[in-house]
């Protein structure tokens, strides 16, 4: 558990003592909430405003989820890389799953702050959610899923860029391309065809839109993601991208130093 903690500690404080970590996690998904939420809900119906801005807060905070673990994860392997410690962890008796480990324990509580930052800004502009208290459960399971999924793509960048101004501009335009074209930055009907069946198969924007559809309806989030195949579907490739991530970190990082 000591491996554990150590790893942790040192992800949280990393995370906090950066400041392009605090602006793309933080401030960028918050700055959305706030355009999204007075100025694209122009025109739309008064009743449904609340809600859609209730979406653009949900899918901001999966942003948020996504820039910890897509960009902030690797430029954390990356630093440590470049400053050595990656080299002095493996000259030790430390197994590279328990630095995993506390690593993504780090993530997920830096991950939660992001989050509740995000949720208190929406709830300030006006953003509402309809839902039941089975509906929030749902929420957060899959909101679970986008930090696996995240953690996992983080871990393959990781892996394999080793620079860690590389790590951050690779995380960061995986996450803003894929945002882009799964209907995270626009209503899921907006997209093309093409683009729809993407969102569908994309693990991290179908959680979304699941968060979406179990706080707020179909009607908000553009079609019903929960259905059996579509869940089945989103689990298995964020456990498969989280699993893939651990396996290449473990072996490639650990051995190629």
């Amino acid at each position: 558990m000591s491996q554990i903690a150590a790893a942790f500690s040192r992800t949280i404080k990393e995370f906090l003592r950066e400041r392009a970590v605090l602006f793309w996690t933080i401030a960028w998904p918050i700055v959305w909430v706030l355009i999204g939420s007075f100025v694209f809900v122009s025109g739309a119906p008064k009743e449904i405003v609340p809600y859609l801005r209730g979406s653009t807060t949900i899918s901001m905070l999966v942003f948020a989820l996504m820039i910890a673990g897509i960009a902030n994860l690797p430029a954390n392997i990356a630093s440590d890389r470049e400053n050595g410690l990656l080299a002095k962890l493996m000259s030790m008796p430390i197994s590279p799953r328990k630095d995993f480990v506390g690593r993504i324990l780090g993530l997920a509580a830096f991950s939660c702050l992001a989050a509740a930052l995000v949720i208190a800004v929406g709830f300030a502009c006006g953003a509402r959610f309809s839902t039941t208290d089975i509906g929030v459960l749902q929420a957060v399971g899959f909101l679970l899923l986008v930090i696996c999924a995240s953690a996992g793509i983080g871990l393959l960048v990781g892996t394999f860029i080793k620079h860690v101004h590389g790590a951050v501009m690779t995380g960061v335009g995986i996450a803003v391309v894929t945002s882009a074209v799964s209907g995270m930055f626009m209503p899921y009907l907006a997209l093309p065809l093409s683009l729809q069946q993407f969102a569908r198969v994309y693990p991290i924007a179908s959680a979304n839109s699941s968060a979406i559809y179990a706080l707020m309806g179909e009607e908000i989030a553009g079609y019903n993601p929960l259905t059996v195949s579509q869940i089945s579907l989103t689990v298995a490739l964020s456990v498969f991208l989280l699993i893939l991530g651990t396996i290449l970190y473990s072996r490639r990082c650990w051995r190629t130093e």
